[in-house]
């Protein structure tokens, strides 16, 4: 299983440095493959005799807001209309379509417990990784990105390697028990190491105790990306959300630790840059 998980590490690892340093409209794709994954996941997950989320309109709209993302960079997000026009419309289709698609199905029972889930994955998946793609479109994009995403990578891997070898205090029992207080100061620490790595790399415009308060941000929300979607799987009594990556799990096994800090780095990187 270690080797397995080493393996498969790496391999994304190699793979997210081509893509992040080619930029779209590859990054974009990916990002939206990732995101198609990782919602079919969600909605998997959730599914069962009382919860029937609709998987097809999360999907699509999970794909919409990381295009509209994309297309907002190049002024083509409904240019006629003014700014926000066309995330306004985004977010009042997922919620209506949604509605109206229950009205049409044979089995009217929790429609909106199914509604909610539906609107929940979009958003949970789609809306908050979409905020990859205007990192990535940001001035000097490639060294935030990169920032962020290795931030987040090197933390849930020094958290899960000094907790697997350290690890004694529970961080978090009622939510996952495997995690452990050492596992979370190794990720913190890994990721204070790499944020002020990445400013010298990448010329960010941060002093180095500035980034050492961004490495500690990255580390937390990371951590608890990782124990929101634990508590979900908790919830939903599921173990892993699939076994897409070897050693790793599904794809939400792997970006859950994304989600949660893509949309708190981006307005930190917007009151920087202002």
């Amino acid at each position: 299983m270690v080797t397995k998980r080493i393996i498969t590490g790496l391999t994304i690892a190699i793979a997210a440095v081509v893509i992040i340093w080619l930029g779209d409209p590859w990054f974009t794709v990916t990002v939206c493959i990732a995101a198609v994954l990782a919602t079919l996941e969600f909605y998997r997950i959730v599914k069962n005799e009382q919860i029937q989320p609709l998987t097809g309109p999360g999907i699509i709209f999970s794909i919409l807001l990381i295009a509209n993302a994309y297309a907002y960079q190049f002024h083509l997000a409904c240019p006629a209309f003014p700014p926000g026009f066309s995330v306004t419309l985004l977010f009042t289709l997922i919620t209506l379509i949604p509605l109206i698609w229950m009205l049409f199905r044979t089995n009217k029972e929790n429609s909106f417990v199914n509604w909610g889930w539906t609107v929940a994955g979009i958003l949970y998946i789609g809306w908050l990784m979409s905020f990859y793609i205007l990192i990535r479109s940001m001035e000097n994009g490639i060294g935030w990105t990169f920032l962020v995403i290795f931030c987040t990578a090197l933390c849930d891997i020094f958290a899960y390697a000094v907790g697997s070898m350290l690890g004694k205090h529970p961080l978090a029992s009622s939510v996952s028990p495997e995690k452990t207080v050492e596992g979370s100061i190794g990720g913190l620490t890994a990721s204070i190491i790499f944020a002020v790595t990445a400013s010298v790399i990448f010329n960010l415009p941060l002093s180095p105790w500035q980034m050492i308060v961004a490495g500690i941000i990255i580390g937390i929300f990371a951590q608890s990306g990782d124990l929101v979607e634990s508590l979900l799987k908790r919830n939903m009594k599921a173990k892993d959300a699939g076994h897409l990556l070897p050693g790793h799990g599904g794809m939400l096994d792997r970006i859950d630790s994304h989600l949660l800090i893509a949309p708190i780095a981006y307005y930190l990187i917007l009151l920087v840059n202002n």
